[in-house]
């Protein structure tokens, strides 16, 4: 039996390779979700996760600041990355971050099936065409997503509502706590991240690509 969470936050493609999957391998176990929250949800009531197939732009995740808290949080779930991008910078990112592998959206069902019984044998799957690519792309410094990860979750919210421009005065009526908690959390951020001002808050999160899960 395998046991495997599809996140993305599209329907229709989630059930098209719910679909294609379910033809394809005998004795599968599929939970389907939709966002970075609603994700983490799922490994966290699901025991013998077998693997998670993770969309690197769904709602919440960033760029890859999703796959990094997963890693973090999760350190034994096998996570592989599916993305309609396949830059070859990124794919190397993805890897480095933890991935054990990178299956293009547009690959043909066959391919998704030979991607999950290669990772699921313990090797770090790419598509032949990627691979040289991926090779030669220099080590990426992924620090400042290893640090934002050390965000607790309300932390995480406020450095995004930072990044929104929203005064601490509405960001405590956004979260409910009071505007010295919200000033609290923001020295832990700064604390946190190496930074100084809200003006490098606002950078780091835009260069990340943060967002509350709406």
């Amino acid at each position: 039996m395998i046991s495997l969470v599809i996140a993305d936050d599209h329907p229709l493609f989630r059930s098209a390779l719910n679909g294609a999957l379910q033809a394809e391998i005998k004795d599968i176990v599929i939970v389907e979700s939709h966002d970075l929250d609603s994700t983490l949800q799922c490994l966290q009531n699901i025991n013998d996760l077998d693997l998670l197939l993770l969309d690197l732009n769904m709602p919440g995740s960033g760029e890859l600041y999703g796959l990094i808290r997963i890693r973090k949080d999760f350190p034994d779930v096998p996570v592989a990355v599916i993305s309609g991008s396949e830059d070859s910078a990124m794919v190397a990112k993805v890897i480095d971050a933890g991935a054990l592998g990178f299956i293009p959206k547009t690959s043909e069902p066959t391919m998704y099936v030979q991607a999950i019984h290669s990772i699921l044998a313990g090797d770090i799957w790419l598509p032949e065409d990627l691979k040289k690519e991926v090779a030669n792309q220099p080590k990426p410094d992924l620090s400042m997503q290893n640090k934002v990860a050390e965000l607790t979750p309300q932390q995480y919210k406020v450095l995004c509502y930072l990044h929104e421009g929203l005064l601490n005065k509405q960001i405590a009526y956004e979260l409910s706590i009071s505007e010295a908690t919200v000033k609290a959390h923001i020295t832990a951020i700064f604390r946190k991240l190496g930074i100084n001002n809200r003006t490098q808050a606002v950078l780091v999160a835009s260069d990340l690509k943060l967002q509350i899960v709406t």
